[in-house]
């Protein structure tokens, strides 16, 4: 069926939860290991049959954020599912005490009972009402961002549009593109800080209702980080600042000189080349065709997958005004359907889409096949993994999208990935601070991040009329701090996963594709750390990982 056929009904969250009652109810009747199972299939029906629904439902509200139906939709959603979210942790907590656990965990693997530990200490019937203005709060924030309508030379803008100027070869094309930018966060800074101050506060009484000394924790405990823990990723964050960040220093000097500039600003970051950066030469219609195309060689799975995915009409992709700001994959489990949501605006990040973006819808349509819904619950390092990887799987295929100027686009990709962990690990660690220390102010809270982009990108300067960045709020624009507290690290620790894969393929690529492709179909049936050295990869917390990483790609770039 194709997206735009599926038919959409409001899902009755009172019935649901009596239908979820009756299930809980025949559970704990039931007599066997066997039959709690056929039991627990009866949630996945229910379960799955809500995701389809409200998810077609955002679908549509992102396509265009100013329906009033979607709108409404999204609003009954944010109020009413974290009742349903509370009577569904008190099911799995059924399933977690089971007197044959052992049996159904045999079933549904280790990862799902250690999420059901971690759902249990994430929410109460006495937040529901925090979570619910959360919900709200997110939504504002995201609907504020989609509402910036910046004129251009007599065409109106949103922040996803404006973006080929912002990256243009013209270095006045890029400065007026980042005065207008700036003017729109400027004209919005004050909502800017209000919904980050009212969102720290919100999760911080969370976190203190359900025990938690800061939301840190409980945060953690939301991204289901079931098989490492803080002291991990600090660990981590170390390993960058030291052997990473000298690195990513290179690069970005190397892109400085390239570009025959004196000195880099911010505004500079986004070319990789005096000529500009690498555009792919196909309209969107040619580069989904590509996409096909490529996939159709690369092998007989993804062949299979993205055939599935045009003939039903799942990706949208073109921009178009009040449409949501970004990108992103969702499934629909009904229709055993991953969804594509991007904005296309006509540079390399184009193609990205048919990369990154497939890496995860892939996955999902290999999970689909799988009949235990706890498989498909990946974490998110888990799924950057997949899509990540992907992009570096495809790099044989780039000449269809790049034309002659393929071999600038993979130079500039490698660069590009290289500079973003830093980049990632200082949202993290400045989300770490914010919420150890919830009662900073806004003005506190810019001063932490100007800290920070001095110990993660030393070279980082601001022309004069950036005052919105150079006063420390160029976070406010990195929707993940708002919308997905803690997620952004997940990124960070993929892409090493990711930059090992390259490294291999350069060795073996069908082995590497090999390995790739168990990891995928591994979904969540194994923990993270496990199935990443079951895979022949190393993890990215041992010591010593990120240093061998660095000097691999370093062997690799100055052979460019």
């Amino acid at each position: 069926m194709k997206f735009k056929d599926m038919p959409y009904e409001r899902v009755d969250i009172e019935a649901a939860k009596k239908e979820l009652a009756s299930i809980m109810e025949a559970f704990q009747a039931a007599k066997s290991a066997d039959e709690q199972l056929e039991v627990h299939r009866r949630y996945y029906a229910l379960s799955g049959r809500m995701q389809t629904q409200m998810t077609i439902a955002s679908i549509r509200h992102s396509i265009d954020t100013s329906d009033e139906f979607y709108e409404a939709e999204k609003t009954y959603y944010d109020q009413e599912t974290p009742a349903f979210e509370h009577l569904a942790v008190q099911y799995r907590k059924l399933l977690y005490a089971s007197p044959y656990r052992e049996e159904i965990e045999k079933v549904i693997g280790g990862p799902a009972i250690r999420n059901i530990e971690l759902a249990s200490k994430s929410v109460s019937e006495e937040i529901i009402p925090l979570m619910q203005e959360e919900n709200a709060l997110v939504t504002e924030y995201e609907k504020l961002l989609a509402s910036a309508a910046i004129d251009w030379d007599g065409d109106t803008l949103n922040l996803s549009t404006i973006i080929p100027y912002l990256n243009h070869k013209d270095r006045d094309v890029r400065r007026r593109a980042a005065k207008k930018v700036n003017t729109f966060y400027e004209s919005v800074e004050a909502q800017l800080d209000d919904l980050y101050d009212r969102l720290v506060k919100n999760r911080t009484q969370q976190a203190k209702k359900l025990g938690f000394e800061t939301y840190t924790e409980l945060g953690y405990c939301r991204m289901q980080r079931n098989s490492y823990w803080r002291e991990d990723v600090e660990r981590f964050r170390a390993q960058v600042k030291k052997e990473w960040v000298p690195f990513a220093e290179e690069m970005w000097e190397n892109r400085r000189k390239r570009l025959g500039l004196d000195v880099m600003y911010h505004m500079d970051e986004g070319v990789s080349f005096p000529q500009g950066s690498p555009k792919p030469t196909g309209t969107p219609e040619e580069i989904l065709k590509s996409g096909q195309e490529m996939y159709e060689e690369l092998s007989p799975e993804t062949k299979e997958f993205f055939d599935f995915m045009m003939d039903g009409e799942l990706f949208d992709v073109f921009s178009r005004p009040h449409k949501q700001v970004g990108g992103y994959m969702t499934y629909l489990p009904d229709y055993h359907a991953p969804f594509i949501f991007a904005n296309f605006n006509g540079t390399a990040g184009d193609v990205d889409v048919v990369t990154h973006e497939c890496g995860h819808a892939f996955q999902g349509y290999l999970s689909g096949k799988d009949p235990v819904m706890e498989h498909a619950d990946i974490t998110m390092e888990t799924a950057e993994t997949h899509s990540m990887s992907m992009e570096f799987f495809t790099n044989p295929w780039m000449e269809k999208f790049f034309g002659d100027r393929a071999s600038d686009f993979l130079k500039s990709q490698l660069e590009d990935a290289v500079v973003f962990i830093p980049y990632g690990s200082m949202v993290d660690e400045f989300q770490h601070i914010v919420y150890d220390h919830p009662q900073m102010t806004p003005a506190q809270r810019k001063e932490a991040w100007k800290k920070l982009e001095a110990e993660y990108k030393p070279h980082m300067k601001y022309e004069d009329e950036s005052s919105f960045y150079q006063g420390g709020g160029f976070w406010q624009r990195q929707h993940h701090i708002y919308s997905f507290p803690f997620y952004y690290i997940d990124y960070v620790i993929a892409q090493t996963d990711a930059f090992q894969y390259k490294i291999w393929m350069q060795k073996d690529y069908r082995a590497a594709w090999e390995s790739y492709l168990g990891f995928c179909q591994a979904s969540a049936s194994d923990f993270f750390t496990n199935t990443v050295k079951a895979a022949g990869l190393d993890s990215p917390f041992e010591e010593g990982t990120i240093g061998k990483i660095a000097q691999g790609l370093r062997e690799i770039y100055n052979k460019m």
